[in-house]
């Protein structure tokens, strides 16, 4: 903020990150300003005590869609008042992966100097906090315990959400029960058979399992805006040789990985190290996607454990770290 007079942040995760609001869905824009002296938000109507609650906002630049109301119904012309607020001449951060064109060209149009904050703001959510590890390890404790329950109680002839359920359900009681007025996100999949394996990203279905399957059973959970991850590779009864070996390899993939892995090396080295163990195998052409990925208020954070990513490792950055074939 030093180098820049204000930052506009359009990013609802970075909205988060820096005031601690977070709505569940934004079909209706919402935009925050932060300079040195004040943070003001454009903010429908519909949010607006959910950022008087949330968010020490010093400005709420309000819109309505209700005929009738006394006030501006436009978002952009709010989003114009706003910026009128800002000095010409001004220097202006913006994230230009997520502002949307359209706000780009009024920064334009008022000849504001713009600078593209987004690898400031990565490095910055990439090193947590005290608080921000504590609140990981609180979703850790939740994320395991859900993993374990539905993996336990697995079993040929229930479906995927079938399976996903035990864990579900533990998550919400617990929740409930033990930490008073916390929020919880989180997402569930469980693809099973060879076929939907091979499909790494998709939803649990109503398939059936079958005897001699293979599962991935993969949580996230999200105690108060911040995640912790576990992904199982399971198998229904028992493996085949091959299929043993290839997970045994795997485990080994992961197991150097975490070994490696401190401050100082770089990302790309933490990556070579679990590729060079698939290579030694021989099951390198198996390998689709990277080592790992950060992960806290985002499902997938940067920074990425990659082939092409030279950043040093610093303390206070948080890994899920995932080698698979």
């Amino acid at each position: 903020m030093k180098e820049k007079d204000t930052v506009l942040l359009s990013s609802f995760e970075n909205q988060y990150y820096f005031s601690g609001l977070k709505a569940i869905t934004y079909s209706r824009p919402i935009l925050l300003k932060m300079s040195q002296s004040d943070m003001a938000i454009v903010i429908p109507k519909l949010e607006e005590n959910h950022a008087k609650h949330m968010a020490a906002a010093d400005r709420l630049y309000v819109y309505h869609e209700v005929e009738g109301k006394e006030g501006e119904y436009s978002y952009l012309a709010q989003v114009d008042a706003l910026m009128n607020t800002i000095l010409a001449g001004s220097k202006v951060g913006i994230e230009f992966a997520s502002l949307p064109t359209k706000l780009a060209f009024m920064l334009k149009e008022k000849r504001f100097e713009v600078e593209n904050i987004e690898t400031d703001i990565v490095n910055m959510r990439a090193v947590k906090s005290a608080d921000e590890i504590s609140m990981i390890k609180e979703s850790g404790k939740l994320v395991s315990e859900a993993v374990k329950l539905s993996l336990e109680n697995v079993q040929a002839g229930l479906s995927e959400l079938e399976m996903d359920y035990f864990g579900t359900e533990y998550l919400f009681k617990e929740v409930s029960n033990t930490y008073p007025n916390s929020t919880l996100d989180y997402f569930v999949m469980s693809p099973s058979g060879v076929d939907r394996t091979n499909m790494t990203h998709v939803f649990s279905n109503s398939r059936k399992i079958e005897e001699g399957d293979i599962i991935i059973h993969s949580r996230q959970v999200g105690l108060n805006g911040y995640r912790a991850e576990c992904e199982r590779t399971i198998f229904v009864v028992e493996p085949t040789e091959e299929q043993r070996k290839a997970f045994e390899v795997m485990v080994e993939a992961q197991q150097k990985a975490l070994d490696f892995i401190k401050v100082g090396v770089t990302t790309k080295e933490v990556n070579q190290v679990a590729l060079d163990v698939f290579k030694e195998a021989g099951l390198e052409e198996y390998v689709v996607h990277r080592t790992g990925h950060g992960i806290g208020i985002g499902l997938h954070e940067e920074p990425s454990l990659r082939f092409d990513n030279d950043l040093v490792l610093e303390a206070g950055m948080v890994f899920c770290v995932e080698p698979g074939i």
